[in-house]
């Protein structure tokens, strides 16, 4: 008979089975969560649903109607579109300006209420195990820290820089929320009005283009939504193997 001593269950296990529900490093917090928390929490859930719901529609509701598109995700294609019918004698292009700069901050403030509530521990939930992701994060991160309102301005231009990182680091660093609402419109205005004019100057090739893109919309939707979908069961898998 063995002398051996039955091991006993590890401390980790027992730790991690007494740990409670939102003691979690895959959530922001270090600390039990507030209504507050819960609520910012449940905005980025909804915005991230938005967003992976508007990929597929993108291309249908241009074809419809680059307005509809205009006031649900503040498309700067759908801006394009406008300025182009501007160009054609549409008189209701400031309409079309008007909605796509709201539309286009309307979450923004979600992320930099977040930054506020957790700081740093938002930044590192948004990195995941991404290494890529993670390092261009921090680059963002650092440039938002120290050129806020540039960094504001930024996210606006056509180039790959993270949003949600920039507004949750300024909101973390300490900005106010009437310098970051005054500073986010303006920069969106400001270049939505610079596509506006784009499509203005191309004028009617851009109308008879996207006129006839019209006519393969739903399949390039189809398209998209199959690789969403794709996407998603993909990093599943990987979670699931890691």
């Amino acid at each position: 008979m063995s002398d051996q001593a039955p091991s006993d269950p590890a401390p980790e296990s027992d730790a991690a089975a007494e740990r409670p529900w939102w003691d979690d490093p895959s959530l922001p917090w270090a600390h039990e969560p507030t209504r507050r928390d819960l609520t910012c929490w449940t905005g980025i859930g909804l915005v991230g649903i938005y967003s992976l719901l508007m990929l597929p529609l993108r291309p249908v509701l241009l074809g419809y109607s680059p307005y509809v598109l205009a006031a649900v995700s503040g498309s700067r294609t759908a801006v394009v579109m406008i300025g182009a019918l501007a160009a054609t004698g549409d008189q209701w292009w400031w309409l079309g300006w008007l909605m796509a700069t709201v539309s286009v901050v309307k979450f923004d403030w979600v992320y930099f209420w977040a930054g506020k509530l957790w700081g740093r521990g938002l930044l590192e939930v948004m990195t995941g195990t991404s290494e890529r992701a993670r390092r261009r994060n921090e680059r963002a991160e650092r440039f938002a820290l120290r050129w806020s309102v540039p960094a504001v301005l930024a996210t606006y231009l056509p180039i790959p820089l993270p949003g949600a990182v920039i507004y949750a680091t300024v909101g973390a660093a300490g900005m106010s929320w009437r310098r970051f609402l005054v500073v986010d419109v303006i920069g969106a205005g400001v270049l939505q009005a610079l596509y506006l004019y784009l499509g203005y100057r191309i004028g009617e090739p851009a109308v008879r283009f996207v006129q006839e893109y019209a006519k393969y919309s739903i399949w390039l939707s189809l398209v998209l939504l199959a690789v969403v979908i794709g996407g998603m069961l993909l990093g599943d898998r990987r979670r699931r193997r890691a």
